[in-house]
């Protein structure tokens, strides 16, 4: 969340953000000088009322009878003014924090205008896209008539969206993730084994919550989440709190399953292995010292990471720098790798890379001491390294064969163990 003292004294960058990010906050800023004008007029009348409560308790010491009995009633009255100004200095606590929830981190400047992901700018492209010299298929027919994806059997026993890996698929998607974490852990980060379910401190410490809920598988009864992302344990990992500034930065890996309910896109991406309800997830996540330009070299860093896979496996993809209606909430800057998919005729997303300075960190608690001994909150990034089987759709298509066959790019194939899949 934004600094509450910033928001008070720049409403306006507040409001300017929710319209570049399209979303209406006026009326949330608004309410929230107010509620935040209102605690501030209320907190010196609380001391004041304190103070007076531990002044009354030394008078009643030398205090004659007449005078002890009011000094008695005045303590009384006292404490039930303390008490009602307490309940009341809590509500707007909380009103003035469920706001702050629900405001926008300030975009960058560098992040373009536009309503949408068709307004993102694109950065840079790489790789050469293949002339098949015949009619590619798409990654349905080929997996189907490999025998290594089942969506039919799938769909049902869970419904849409939802696949079965076969064989070779199998070991093909392990390869990737596990030359993913290898990548991740030559370049120093940590490997981590995340929980799959959280509380929910967790997803609204990473900004999923509030709004983000439709999206999440919840267990009602454990009041727990499925997470989406690697990211939400991996950043809540220090939650609370303070690190040691020689720590920094703080560099952290987790391939998990993640899970994603796909709330409003129904119709869209409902055939193959693009838009589906459980996928497993490499992530990166760098926490590091309150610096804004160092966060951005962070960015690029990780966002270098992901493209050095991508590079390795020899797939096309372009970079994208996201514009402010396409940008999350919690967002100041993001860019989009986007793997080309010759089913879709065009690149498909892959990987988002994000920095987000004090806005996690803050709802966190996540500190450090600076060199003069001030607590400050950290700066938090991330990025995915891998996804599948969103992956595994830019294989299997962009290294068919024309006998239906799919070339297993040469840096897997020490993972896997064969440099091809054919039908058997």
């Amino acid at each position: 969340m934004l600094d509450p003292k910033w928001v008070r004294e720049h409403p306006d960058e507040v409001k300017e953000a929710g319209r570049k990010k399209r979303m209406e906050c006026d009326q949330v800023v608004d309410r929230f000088l107010e509620v935040d004008e209102a605690l501030r007029a209320l907190l010196p009348e609380v001391e004041s009322m304190r103070a007076r409560q531990k002044s009354l308790g030394r008078e009643m010491g030398s205090a004659t009878p007449d005078q002890r009995e009011a000094l008695l009633r005045e303590q009384k009255e006292s404490k039930k003014r303390i008490q009602e100004l307490g309940v009341r200095e809590r509500e707007l606590k909380q009103e003035r924090e469920d706001l702050l929830l629900h405001l926008p981190n300030i975009p960058a400047p560098e992040v373009p205008e536009g309503a949408d992901d068709n307004d993102n700018v694109e950065l840079r492209r790489v790789g050469e896209i293949r002339d098949f010299g015949f009619s590619p298929k798409d990654h349905i027919t080929l997996g189907e008539r490999l025998g290594i994806l089942d969506f039919k059997r799938a769909a049902e026993m869970a419904g849409t969206r939802n696949y079965f890996l076969k064989g070779k698929a199998v070991l093909l998607e392990e390869a990737v993730l596990r030359f993913a974490l290898d990548h991740l852990i030559q370049k120093g980060f940590e490997p981590m084994t995340v929980p799959l379910l959280v509380r929910d401190f967790a997803m609204v410490g990473t900004a999923y919550f509030p709004g983000g809920e439709e999206q999440a598988y919840r267990c009602e009864k454990d009041e727990l989440n499925l997470i989406g992302t690697g990211e939400v344990p991996l950043t809540s990992y220090h939650q609370g709190e303070i690190l040691a500034l020689k720590d920094l930065p703080v560099r952290l890996v987790a391939r998990s399953v993640c899970f994603r309910r796909e709330a409003g896109t129904y119709g869209k991406d409902t055939k193959g292995l693009y838009r589906v309800h459980q996928f497993q997830k490499v992530e990166q996540v760098i926490l590091d010292v309150a610096d804004p330009e160092l966060s951005i070299q962070r960015h690029l860093e990780i966002t270098s990471n992901s493209e050095e896979l991508l590079q390795a496996m020899g797939l096309p993809y372009r970079v994208v720098n996201v514009c402010g209606g396409d940008l999350g909430q919690p967002q100041i800057q993001k860019f989009d790798i986007e793997t080309w998919m010759p089913s879709r005729e065009g690149y498909g997303e892959t990987h988002s890379a994000s920095r987000f300075h004090d806005f996690q960190t803050r709802r966190l608690k996540i500190r450090y001491k600076d060199e003069e001994g001030k607590t400050r909150y950290c700066y938090s990034l991330n990025n995915t390294v891998i996804a599948s089987p969103r992956i595994l759709i830019a294989i299997l298509e962009n290294y068919q064969e024309e006998d239906g066959s799919v070339t297993i790019p040469e840096v897997l194939r020490p993972y896997c163990g064969f440099d091809r899949i054919e039908r058997q």
